[in-house]
C-alpha cells in the first residue's frame, strides 16, 4: 500500500479530509521515531510494539567475490505484532 493510499484509508475511516490525515500519519511517525531514538518502546495495545535492538558484528560475504567482510553492529527497529493482530490476519 502506498502512502497516499494509506492517507486515503485513514481519511475514510476516521472522516479526516486528507489534509488532516496526512498530518496525522506525520505525527504518528515523528511520535514513534522519537520515541525510539530516545530508547523507548512504543507499544500500541491490540496492534504491537515497536522496539530498537542491537544487532552485533557478525562475519558475512560478499556475494560477487565470495570473501569474507565484517558487518558492523548497529540498530535495528524490531516489530513485534500483539495478540490482536495476530489473532486477526490469522497467523
Amino acid at each position: 500500500m502506498s502512502k497516499a493510499a494509506l492517507i486515503e484509508k485513514i481519511a475514510e475511516q476516521a472522516n479526516l479530509t486528507k489534509i488532516d490525515a496526512d498530518r496525522a500519519l506525520k505525527a504518528f511517525i515523528t511520535v514513534v521515531s522519537e520515541s525510539l531514538k530516545e530508547g523507548v518502546d512504543v507499544p500500541l495495545a491490540g496492534f504491537g510494539t515497536f522496539t530498537i535492538v542491537d544487532r552485533a558484528e557478525r562475519e558475512g560475504r560478499n556475494p560477487m567475490t565470495g570473501a569474507t567482510i565484517t558487518i558492523a553492529a548497529k540498530k535495528v527497529v524490531k516489530f513485534k505484532p500483539g495478540k490482536g493482530l495476530k489473532d486477526e490476519i490469522g497467523g
